[in-house]
């Protein structure tokens, strides 16, 4: 399991012209599952993404995690990110999980951040979206578990 999270001051999610998503400071994460994942997996993903210490504390540093910083999160799921791209010039997408696997651990992930208090949005599995957002820093980090 994937996570590609930006440290953002703002993030929107648009299906078809509505906003579904949307968060103030926090984490926008684009969630990529794999053929091998488990909840087990996304457990643990969660927990690093929660616990990730990307905002800075008073002193400049990097020292603190999202709810520490009163933060929202974001969570899209992103397919492309499972995509192999080692060889050629077309992705290979065979590493990524089936549909209905993949938005049970997308589910289960979201679920599992909301149970930590934090605000958590997400957007709509398997849909055309929009995301929008302003990277913070700029701050980003690739996450795998």
């Amino acid at each position: 399991m994937i996570a590609l999270i930006q440290r953002v001051t703002q993030a929107t999610v648009v299906v078809e012209g509505e906003t579904i998503g949307e968060i103030g400071q926090g984490l926008l994460v684009l969630l990529g599952v794999e053929k091998d994942d488990t909840p087990q997996k996304a457990q643990r993903l969660c927990d690093k993404v929660m616990g990730y210490r990307v905002f800075s504390d008073e002193q400049g540093k990097m020292n603190l995690n999202v709810q520490q910083a009163q933060g929202s999160l974001l969570v899209v799921s992103q397919f492309t990110l499972a995509a192999d791209t080692q060889k050629g010039l077309r992705p290979s997408f065979s590493g990524g999980a089936e549909p209905q696997k993949a938005d049970e651990l997308y589910r289960y992930f979201v679920e599992q951040s909301r149970v930590t208090g934090v605000k958590t949005e997400m957007g709509k599995f398997a849909a055309d979206m929009t995301v929008s957002l302003t990277n913070d820093g700029p701050v980003t980090f690739w996450l795998q578990v």
